[in-house]
């Protein structure tokens, strides 16, 4: 399984405004442990466009911080699950995704919408 998560190249952070990632941190997860990670920019694209560009990457599952209701409609128009409310070090996210024990918060929303 493939999984994205919003980076702050920075902090290694889960980047928490969705709509303006630069970067994405790629996890693939096999038998509840990640197995390879990579990081990449978001294609040139950002807000409604992103969704889409990460689901072409094979992208099952997004792990996010805060977002948009246009950001929401976008992520299930993808057909991307969505773990949002994340916040911590990205690397520990993916992590406790794997172990099936991250917790989200689903009313996580971007304080400007």
């Amino acid at each position: 399984m493939k999984i994205a998560v919003t980076y702050d190249k920075e902090s290694g952070n889960v980047f928490q405004h969705f709509g303006k990632t630069e970067s994405f941190k790629l996890y693939e997860i096999e038998d509840g442990k990640v197995v390879s990670s990579e990081v990449i920019g978001n294609g040139g694209n950002g807000h409604h466009a992103l969704p889409p560009y990460l689901k072409s990457l094979g992208v099952q599952t997004l792990i996010l911080g805060n977002r948009g209701q246009g950001a929401i409609d976008a992520i299930a128009a993808a057909g991307l699950a969505e773990v949002p409310g994340v916040t911590g070090s990205a690397d520990e996210a993916a992590r406790l995704f794997a172990e099936g024990r991250l917790q989200g918060n689903p009313g996580a929303r971007c304080k400007h919408h």
